[in-house]
């Protein structure tokens, strides 16, 4: 062989260690697996079979099935096949859980029965950086995305997508009957097998005809106006590309900006995150256990009454406002540059003009107030860059000074939108690489939440082994 590094023959007869614990080293994180899921309560987490029935076969101990799961998903091994097999050759699964070695529909059945359970070791994972003082800077950053589900795009019917195929369908029929009746007037010349063939593929369309205007039915009569066949919960989602989408979940983390820990979590088959800034707020703030929390989050979170909500419990979210009259593009003044002044109940106007209130309705959002000027707007030099109508109208929610709260915290934090970025987005890019170009394994929402919540801990698991090394994380957990 020359100058190269040389192997032993595999023939070669050598003495191996007696023991696996030989083959896993001290700083190995499977030693970390091992020493948190033996501190777990498994019964009082509500894992199925913590406690082994009297009778009848005995089963595989839950503690056994979650360090398998664990590992799995620590190493990029999700699939319960793939464990199986890792099981049998991966010394270090050997020595995890003690040379066991369940079949795949084992394994794949303790995901599925077991989902609570599951959530609530991710939770007790957070508890753990807690009490170690990692989640003390009250500073977290939300944001969704979206994870592609089982379900194939072509499975996915909507009102719009369910019109379009039959709409293609009623062409292709025409064009083989057109196709049919050349046919027929072309006479012998034509071979009798091509216009079977059009036959044929003329009765393929009917069926496929029956079966969209049926579709098409079963979506007017959905909740969403939405079907998806293969995984019943999935919906399809636009995302940031232009005239792109997927059919998939809509995944929520919470995530602290100092350490990079997710504190929270959850998936919905919404494709807007319009409705998830106030849940998502407060299950961080219970998460972290701090009096007053500080939220930030991009514009798809504005929302009036979700900010009200968050209003006087503690929790301070930073979104920025959403502009969608389209005013500054066409030049004109935004409601920005009316100045409200809370003492006198009025706007002052670019031209210095005051609209004082005029009436008040009710909307789904409680009351709003409407002000305007009817004498100054007349003769105002101003007046085609603030209204094409007679007098200038402005209407005032009555809370919006917490909306206006909300701006002056962004206004003293102007860094808030680049440390929401490199805090949150980060940890959906490495969520998304782990679990490979087809991202959800199972099927409905509760198996997603499940499976999302095992991808979580492994994350979390993986950054406090980066942050504090296996040595001081296993001294951390037994004390």
């Amino acid at each position: 062989m020359g100058r190269f590094v040389e192997g032993q023959d595999c023939r070669q007869d050598f003495l191996l260690p007696a023991s696996l614990d030989d083959y896993v080293s001290e700083d190995n994180p499977v030693r970390v697996i091992a020493a948190f899921i033996d501190e777990l309560d498994l019964h009082a987490l509500g894992f199925a079979g913590a406690t082994p029935a009297r009778t009848g076969r005995p089963s595989y101990h839950p503690s056994t099935m979650l360090k398998i799961y664990l590992y799995g998903y620590l190493n990029r091994v999700q699939s319960s096949r793939r464990l199986e097999r890792e099981t049998q050759r991966n010394i270090e699964l050997m020595w995890l859980t003690g040379r066991l070695a369940p079949d795949f529909k084992t394994i794949a059945n303790f995901r599925r029965e077991n989902g609570p359970a599951i959530r609530a070791t991710c939770h007790q994972f957070v508890m753990l950086c807690r009490r170690l003082g990692l989640l003390t800077q009250a500073v977290v950053a939300v944001d969704g995305s979206k994870f592609k589900a089982v379900n194939n795009r072509d499975r996915n019917y909507t009102v719009h997508k369910a019109a379009k195929r039959i709409e293609q369908v009623e062409a292709s029929i025409d064009r083989y009957l057109a196709a049919l009746d050349r046919a027929d007037r072309e006479g012998s010349d034509v071979p009798e097998v091509r216009v079977d063939q059009i036959r044929e593929k003329i009765a393929g369309l009917r069926r496929q005809m029956r079966f969209l205007r049926g579709m098409a039915e079963q979506v007017d009569n959905a909740p969403d106006r939405q079907v998806s066949l293969t995984d019943p919960d999935a919906r399809s989602m636009s995302t940031s590309g232009r005239g792109t989408g997927i059919v998939g979940y809509n995944v929520q983390a919470v995530v602290d900006a100092e350490n990079h820990l997710v504190v929270a979590h959850e998936v919905v088959n919404e494709g807007h995150d319009r409705t998830q800034l106030a849940p998502m707020s407060r299950q961080a703030k219970d998460a972290i256990g701090a009096d007053e929390i500080t939220v930030l989050a991009d514009r798809g979170y504005y929302n009036a009454e979700q900010v009200l909500e968050c209003d006087g419990i503690g929790i301070l979210p930073c979104v920025p406002k959403t502009d969608t009259s389209g005013k500054a593009q066409r030049g004109l003044f935004t409601k920005a540059d009316y100045v409200y002044d809370a003492d006198k109940d009025h706007y002052t106007c670019p031209a210095g003009a005051q609209l004082t209130r005029t009436s008040i309705r009710s909307d789904h959002r409680g009351e709003e107030y409407k002000y305007r000027n009817l004498t100054a707007c007349h003769t105002c030099e101003l007046r085609p860059r603030c209204t094409p109508e007679k007098a200038k109208r402005i209407r005032r929610w009555a809370n919006e000074a917490v909306l206006e709260a909300m701006q002056k915290r962004l206004d003293l934090l102007p860094e808030a939108m680049a440390i929401r970025r490199r805090t949150v987005e980060h940890v959906f890019g490495t969520l998304k690489s782990w679990m490979g170009s087809t991202h959800f394994l199972t099927r409905t929402l509760k198996n997603v939440r499940t499976e999302m919540s095992l991808s979580v801990l492994a994350y979390n698991m993986k950054r406090m082994i980066r942050m504090m090394g296996v040595p001081a994380l296993l001294e951390a957990i037994r004390t």
